[in-house]
């Protein structure tokens, strides 16, 4: 894939070579240099499209993490957790340990439904409050756990949280 900058956008040009995941890999790479200039994440949902384009095409469940610091600048972006086709395991130990490694102050939760059914499940809801609580003993915020799917649902919108 070749890259042709101009001053008013970033173009990629596709050649025989291109595979499918090289687009899916650009455009998350767009996707997350967008987010990344917006400064802050005023609302928890501004992220929807990167995760989206993050998630949403996976088979297998994968959980992810959009760390941020105490201004809601994101810091990194982790995948923590793959899975099956209908689940993941997920350990919170595990989570306040990346928290603690990468200085965060507030977290966003996402992790994808392979079916396209982006309704939070009990297990979701469950796993939120436990690793909302987790966090909250290193004085990390749970701000939304978003779940991916046709669409993006957010736990916060919903008052799941």
């Amino acid at each position: 894939m070749k890259v042709v900058r101009s001053m008013a956008y970033t173009r990629y040009k596709l050649d025989s070579e291109t595979t499918e995941q090289d687009v899916l890999n650009a455009a998350e790479g767009i996707l997350g240099e967008r987010l990344k200039r917006q400064g802050s994440i005023g609302d928890p949902t501004d992220a929807n499209a990167f995760l989206r384009m993050r998630l949403g095409t996976l088979l297998h469940e994968e959980f992810h993490i959009l760390w941020l610091d105490n201004r809601h600048r994101i810091i990194d972006c982790q995948k923590l957790f793959s899975g099956t086709v209908d689940g993941a395991s997920i350990y919170p130990r595990e989570v306040v340990r990346a928290a603690l490694n990468v200085n965060a102050c507030a977290a966003i939760l996402a992790h994808n439904h392979p079916s396209g059914v982006a309704e939070p499940s009990a297990a979701d809801r469950a796993i939120t409050n436990e690793l909302r609580d987790a966090l909250r003993l290193i004085g990390v915020r749970v701000l939304d756990h978003i779940v991916v799917g046709d669409e993006c649902v957010s736990m916060a919108c919903r008052g799941l949280m």
